[in-house]
Protein backbone atom coordinates (compact mmCIF):
# COMPACT_ATOMS: atom_id res chain seq x y z
CA UNK A 1 0.00 0.00 0.00
CA UNK A 2 0.87 3.50 -1.07
CA UNK A 3 2.54 5.12 2.31
CA UNK A 4 0.98 8.34 1.35
CA UNK A 5 -2.39 7.20 1.26
CA UNK A 6 -1.91 4.92 4.40
CA UNK A 7 -6.08 4.42 5.83
CA UNK A 8 -5.65 5.33 9.59
CA UNK A 9 -7.87 3.37 12.43
CA UNK A 10 -10.41 5.06 15.00
CA UNK A 11 -7.88 6.60 17.32
CA UNK A 12 -5.30 7.75 14.50
CA UNK A 13 -2.98 5.59 14.12
CA UNK A 14 -1.58 4.76 10.74
CA UNK A 15 -2.08 1.17 8.91
CA UNK A 16 0.87 1.18 7.04
CA UNK A 17 2.79 -1.33 4.92
CA UNK A 18 6.11 -1.44 6.38
CA UNK A 19 7.37 -4.98 4.49
CA UNK A 20 8.70 -3.31 1.32
CA UNK A 21 5.84 -4.45 -0.64
CA UNK A 22 5.04 -2.39 -4.00
CA UNK A 23 1.92 -0.90 -5.14
CA UNK A 24 -1.02 -2.67 -5.85
CA UNK A 25 -1.21 -4.07 -9.30
CA UNK A 26 -4.53 -5.78 -9.37
CA UNK A 27 -8.17 -4.89 -8.08
CA UNK A 28 -7.23 -7.51 -5.18
CA UNK A 29 -4.80 -5.45 -2.55
CA UNK A 30 -2.88 -8.78 -1.46
CA UNK A 31 -1.73 -9.91 -4.77
CA UNK A 32 1.32 -8.03 -4.89
CA UNK A 33 2.80 -9.51 -1.82
CA UNK A 34 2.32 -12.70 -3.28
CA UNK A 35 3.12 -11.91 -6.98
CA UNK A 36 6.98 -10.01 -5.31
CA UNK A 37 7.52 -13.02 -3.57
CA UNK A 38 7.05 -15.83 -6.88
CA UNK A 39 4.57 -17.14 -4.48
CA UNK A 40 7.03 -18.77 -2.04
CA UNK A 41 6.02 -18.89 1.58
CA UNK A 42 9.25 -18.45 2.69
CA UNK A 43 9.30 -14.87 0.84
CA UNK A 44 5.82 -14.35 2.53
CA UNK A 45 6.67 -15.31 5.52
CA UNK A 46 9.70 -12.67 5.68
CA UNK A 47 7.55 -9.70 4.63
CA UNK A 48 5.27 -10.38 7.51
CA UNK A 49 8.14 -10.96 9.58
CA UNK A 50 9.60 -7.54 8.21
CA UNK A 51 6.93 -5.75 8.63
CA UNK A 52 5.66 -6.41 12.49
CA UNK A 53 9.61 -5.98 13.68
CA UNK A 54 9.64 -2.49 11.51
CA UNK A 55 6.52 -1.37 13.17
CA UNK A 56 7.65 -2.76 16.57
CA UNK A 57 11.10 -0.39 16.37
CA UNK A 58 9.18 2.70 14.91
CA UNK A 59 6.51 2.34 17.85
CA UNK A 60 9.32 1.97 20.71
CA UNK A 61 10.93 5.22 19.42
CA UNK A 62 7.48 7.08 19.70
CA UNK A 63 7.48 5.49 23.32
CA UNK A 64 10.93 6.07 24.53
CA UNK A 65 12.17 9.04 21.65
CA UNK A 66 9.69 10.71 21.66
CA UNK A 67 7.92 10.74 24.62
CA UNK A 68 4.36 10.21 23.47
CA UNK A 69 1.11 9.42 25.59
CA UNK A 70 -0.90 6.79 25.22
CA UNK A 71 -3.86 7.26 22.64
CA UNK A 72 -7.21 6.69 24.67
CA UNK A 73 -10.07 5.28 22.07
CA UNK A 74 -12.96 7.87 23.90
CA UNK A 75 -15.71 5.30 22.89
CA UNK A 76 -13.71 2.44 25.25
CA UNK A 77 -13.22 5.16 28.01
CA UNK A 78 -16.51 5.93 28.21
CA UNK A 79 -17.69 2.03 28.09
CA UNK A 80 -15.45 1.14 30.86
CA UNK A 81 -15.94 4.69 33.31
CA UNK A 82 -19.76 4.00 33.57
CA UNK A 83 -20.32 5.93 36.46
CA UNK A 84 -18.91 9.19 34.17
CA UNK A 85 -20.93 8.07 31.58
CA UNK A 86 -24.25 6.78 32.42
CA UNK A 87 -26.77 5.50 29.42
CA UNK A 88 -23.07 5.73 27.02
CA UNK A 89 -23.65 3.03 24.34
CA UNK A 90 -21.11 2.48 21.27
CA UNK A 91 -23.57 3.00 17.98
CA UNK A 92 -21.33 1.98 15.66
CA UNK A 93 -21.77 -1.13 13.77
CA UNK A 94 -19.93 -3.46 11.43
CA UNK A 95 -19.72 -6.68 9.72
CA UNK A 96 -16.94 -9.09 9.91
CA UNK A 97 -15.61 -12.12 9.77
CA UNK A 98 -13.40 -13.56 12.31
CA UNK A 99 -11.16 -16.29 12.75
CA UNK A 100 -11.65 -17.48 16.40
CA UNK A 101 -8.31 -19.06 18.21
CA UNK A 102 -8.36 -22.27 19.46
CA UNK A 103 -8.82 -22.83 22.93
CA UNK A 104 -4.94 -23.71 23.41
CA UNK A 105 -3.87 -20.38 22.30
CA UNK A 106 -6.57 -18.43 24.31
CA UNK A 107 -4.85 -20.04 27.50
CA UNK A 108 -1.85 -18.84 25.97
CA UNK A 109 -3.20 -15.45 25.54
CA UNK A 110 -4.99 -15.54 29.43
CA UNK A 111 -1.49 -15.90 30.58
CA UNK A 112 0.12 -13.53 28.59
CA UNK A 113 -2.48 -10.76 29.71
CA UNK A 114 -1.77 -11.45 33.24
CA UNK A 115 1.73 -10.77 32.94
CA UNK A 116 1.04 -7.07 31.07
CA UNK A 117 -1.40 -6.24 33.87
CA UNK A 118 1.84 -6.59 36.70
CA UNK A 119 2.68 -3.40 35.17
CA UNK A 120 -0.08 -1.78 33.06
CA UNK A 121 -2.95 -3.04 35.40
CA UNK A 122 -5.16 -0.42 33.90
CA UNK A 123 -4.92 -2.03 30.52
CA UNK A 124 -8.33 -3.16 29.19
CA UNK A 125 -8.15 -7.06 28.56
CA UNK A 126 -10.46 -7.46 24.99
CA UNK A 127 -8.99 -9.31 14.59
CA UNK A 128 -10.12 -11.56 10.41
CA UNK A 129 -11.14 -9.91 7.42
CA UNK A 130 -13.31 -6.79 8.04
CA UNK A 131 -16.05 -6.54 5.54
CA UNK A 132 -17.36 -2.77 6.56
CA UNK A 133 -17.35 -1.02 9.77
CA UNK A 134 -18.65 2.54 11.17
CA UNK A 135 -22.10 2.10 9.57
CA UNK A 136 -25.92 2.18 10.95
CA UNK A 137 -27.65 -0.85 11.15
CA UNK A 138 -29.48 -0.64 8.61
CA UNK A 139 -26.70 -0.23 6.04
CA UNK A 140 -25.22 -3.24 7.68
CA UNK A 141 -28.44 -5.25 7.53
CA UNK A 142 -28.26 -4.43 3.50
CA UNK A 143 -24.73 -5.56 3.44
CA UNK A 144 -25.28 -8.74 4.68
CA UNK A 145 -28.53 -9.08 2.53
CA UNK A 146 -26.40 -8.44 -0.36
CA UNK A 147 -23.59 -11.04 0.84
CA UNK A 148 -26.29 -13.83 1.62
CA UNK A 149 -25.74 -16.45 -1.10
CA UNK A 150 -22.07 -16.38 -0.12
CA UNK A 151 -21.51 -16.16 3.46
CA UNK A 152 -21.80 -19.95 3.94
CA UNK A 153 -19.08 -20.14 1.59
CA UNK A 154 -16.88 -17.55 3.43
CA UNK A 155 -17.45 -19.01 6.82
CA UNK A 156 -16.24 -22.54 5.68
CA UNK A 157 -13.74 -21.66 3.51
CA UNK A 158 -11.07 -22.55 6.02
CA UNK A 159 -11.82 -25.89 6.22
CA UNK A 160 -10.79 -26.23 3.21
CA UNK A 161 -7.91 -24.22 2.64
CA UNK A 162 -5.84 -24.67 5.66
CA UNK A 163 -3.53 -21.56 6.29
CA UNK A 164 -1.00 -22.34 9.33
CA UNK A 165 0.57 -19.34 11.35
CA UNK A 166 3.59 -19.38 13.55
CA UNK A 167 5.94 -17.66 15.53
CA UNK A 168 3.65 -15.86 17.96
CA UNK A 169 5.36 -12.51 19.27
CA UNK A 170 3.55 -9.38 21.26
CA UNK A 171 3.29 -6.17 18.50
CA UNK A 172 2.45 -3.29 20.34
CA UNK A 173 1.48 0.67 19.55
CA UNK A 174 0.57 3.40 21.39
CA UNK A 175 -3.30 2.17 21.85
CA UNK A 176 -2.74 -1.38 22.64
CA UNK A 177 -0.66 -4.85 22.53
CA UNK A 178 -0.95 -7.54 19.95
CA UNK A 179 -0.13 -10.89 19.49
CA UNK A 180 0.78 -11.28 16.11
CA UNK A 181 2.05 -14.00 13.84
CA UNK A 182 3.53 -14.83 10.16
CA UNK A 183 2.44 -17.57 7.85
CA UNK A 184 4.46 -20.78 7.95
CA UNK A 185 6.74 -21.76 5.27
CA UNK A 186 7.35 -25.35 5.88
CA UNK A 187 8.79 -25.69 9.64
CA UNK A 188 7.48 -28.50 12.21
CA UNK A 189 4.27 -29.17 10.89
CA UNK A 190 1.71 -31.01 13.05
CA UNK A 191 2.06 -35.01 12.53
CA UNK A 192 -1.18 -34.99 10.58
CA UNK A 193 0.26 -32.11 7.96
CA UNK A 194 2.42 -32.40 5.46
CA UNK A 195 5.23 -29.59 4.69
CA UNK A 196 3.80 -28.64 1.41
CA UNK A 197 0.67 -27.78 2.97
CA UNK A 198 2.38 -23.96 4.03
CA UNK A 199 2.19 -23.08 0.33
CA UNK A 200 -1.08 -21.84 0.57
CA UNK A 201 -0.17 -19.16 3.50
CA UNK A 202 -2.68 -17.24 5.33
CA UNK A 203 -2.09 -14.18 3.08
CA UNK A 204 -3.36 -16.24 0.23
CA UNK A 205 -6.28 -17.39 2.45
CA UNK A 206 -6.77 -13.14 2.53
CA UNK A 207 -6.60 -12.61 -1.14
CA UNK A 208 -9.16 -15.21 -1.41
CA UNK A 209 -11.67 -14.39 1.12
CA UNK A 210 -11.45 -10.71 -0.44
CA UNK A 211 -12.16 -12.12 -4.10
CA UNK A 212 -15.04 -14.16 -3.13
CA UNK A 213 -16.40 -11.22 -0.70
CA UNK A 214 -16.29 -8.84 -3.74
CA UNK A 215 -17.86 -10.83 -6.37
CA UNK A 216 -21.36 -10.15 -4.36
CA UNK A 217 -20.84 -6.38 -5.70
CA UNK A 218 -20.21 -5.25 -1.97
CA UNK A 219 -17.11 -2.97 -1.82
CA UNK A 220 -14.85 -4.04 0.93
CA UNK A 221 -13.59 -1.73 4.03
CA UNK A 222 -11.06 -3.48 5.48
CA UNK A 223 -9.07 -1.74 8.07
CA UNK A 224 -5.94 -4.31 7.87
CA UNK A 225 -4.74 -4.86 4.23
CA UNK A 226 -1.46 -4.99 5.53
CA UNK A 227 0.50 -8.26 6.30
CA UNK A 228 -0.16 -8.62 9.28
CA UNK A 229 -1.81 -11.44 11.42
CA UNK A 230 -2.78 -10.53 14.91
CA UNK A 231 -4.93 -10.85 17.46
CA UNK A 232 -5.37 -7.56 19.98
CA UNK A 233 -5.23 -8.68 23.38
CA UNK A 234 -4.99 -5.38 25.69
CA UNK A 235 -5.73 -1.45 25.03
CA UNK A 236 -4.87 1.30 26.78
CA UNK A 237 -7.63 3.42 28.15
CA UNK A 238 -5.83 5.63 30.58
CA UNK A 239 -2.53 7.49 31.01
CA UNK A 240 -1.93 5.97 34.29
CA UNK A 241 -0.05 2.96 33.74
CA UNK A 242 2.91 5.51 32.40
CA UNK A 243 2.23 8.97 33.75
CA UNK A 244 4.56 10.32 36.01
CA UNK A 245 1.67 10.97 38.95
CA UNK A 246 -1.65 11.70 38.66
CA UNK A 247 -2.00 14.84 38.47
CA UNK A 248 1.06 15.20 35.77
CA UNK A 249 0.15 12.79 32.82
CA UNK A 250 3.48 13.37 31.42
CA UNK A 251 4.98 9.88 30.11
CA UNK A 252 7.26 8.69 33.40
CA UNK A 253 10.72 6.85 31.24
CA UNK A 254 11.14 4.30 33.65
CA UNK A 255 7.63 3.06 33.71
CA UNK A 256 7.71 3.44 29.78
CA UNK A 257 10.82 1.40 30.03
CA UNK A 258 9.46 -1.33 32.51
CA UNK A 259 6.27 -1.70 30.29
CA UNK A 260 8.91 -2.55 27.19
CA UNK A 261 10.84 -4.05 29.20
CA UNK A 262 8.12 -6.49 30.24
CA UNK A 263 6.88 -6.64 26.60
CA UNK A 264 10.36 -7.90 25.77
CA UNK A 265 10.31 -10.36 28.83
CA UNK A 266 7.42 -12.20 26.84
CA UNK A 267 8.40 -12.08 23.27
CA UNK A 268 11.89 -13.60 24.81
CA UNK A 269 10.13 -16.75 26.94
CA UNK A 270 7.95 -17.12 23.49
CA UNK A 271 10.62 -17.45 20.79
CA UNK A 272 12.64 -19.45 23.24
CA UNK A 273 9.38 -22.27 24.27
CA UNK A 274 6.69 -21.76 21.00
CA UNK A 275 8.98 -21.08 18.36
CA UNK A 276 9.94 -23.74 15.47
CA UNK A 277 12.80 -25.83 16.55
CA UNK A 278 14.66 -28.24 14.69
CA UNK A 279 13.17 -31.84 14.69
CA UNK A 280 10.24 -31.08 17.28
CA UNK A 281 7.01 -30.33 17.74
CA UNK A 282 5.58 -26.91 18.29
CA UNK A 283 4.51 -26.61 21.58
CA UNK A 284 0.65 -25.88 21.93
CA UNK A 285 -0.57 -22.44 21.61
CA UNK A 286 2.91 -21.68 18.97
CA UNK A 287 0.75 -22.58 15.89
CA UNK A 288 -2.73 -21.55 14.65
CA UNK A 289 -4.18 -23.42 11.50
CA UNK A 290 -7.24 -20.25 11.04
CA UNK A 291 -10.23 -22.97 10.71
CA UNK A 292 -9.37 -25.51 13.87
CA UNK A 293 -12.27 -25.65 16.43
CA UNK A 294 -14.38 -23.49 14.62
CA UNK A 295 -14.68 -22.22 11.31
CA UNK A 296 -15.27 -18.30 10.07
CA UNK A 297 -17.44 -16.18 12.50
CA UNK A 298 -19.94 -13.79 10.56
CA UNK A 299 -21.04 -11.24 12.55
CA UNK A 300 -23.03 -8.10 12.82
CA UNK A 301 -23.81 -5.13 14.94
CA UNK A 302 -22.08 -3.06 17.84
CA UNK A 303 -19.06 -5.11 18.08
CA UNK A 304 -16.33 -3.60 18.34
CA UNK A 305 -16.09 -4.10 21.96
CA UNK A 306 -18.06 -6.73 22.50
CA UNK A 307 -22.13 -7.42 21.76
CA UNK A 308 -23.58 -8.07 18.43
CA UNK A 309 -24.23 -11.56 16.96
CA UNK A 310 -23.60 -14.53 14.87
CA UNK A 311 -25.48 -14.77 11.46
CA UNK A 312 -22.96 -17.94 10.84
CA UNK A 313 -20.41 -19.98 12.30
CA UNK A 314 -18.34 -21.71 9.61
CA UNK A 315 -17.22 -25.61 9.99
CA UNK A 316 -14.30 -26.31 12.01
CA UNK A 317 -12.00 -29.09 12.39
Amino acid sequence: MDKTSAPANENGNVFEDLSGTSHATSDNPYDSLIDECSNDPTGIQARYTRHRETRNDAQRKKFVDDRSSVIIDPVLYKLVHPEKHPGFTDDRNCLVFWARPPSDLRSLIAGIQQQLLTIAPSMALDEFCDIDFSRTAEEIDEIVKTMSDKIREITDYPFAHRARLIKPMLSYDTAAIALSFVPAASESPPDDRHESADVYTYHHLRRDLYEVSKSTGVEIASRYVVPSAHLTIARFVTQADIAVSEDDKTPDPSKVQKLLDQIEKINADLRDRYWPKDDQRIMAGGEWIVGQEKGLDCRKGTLWYGGGQTIRLGKGF
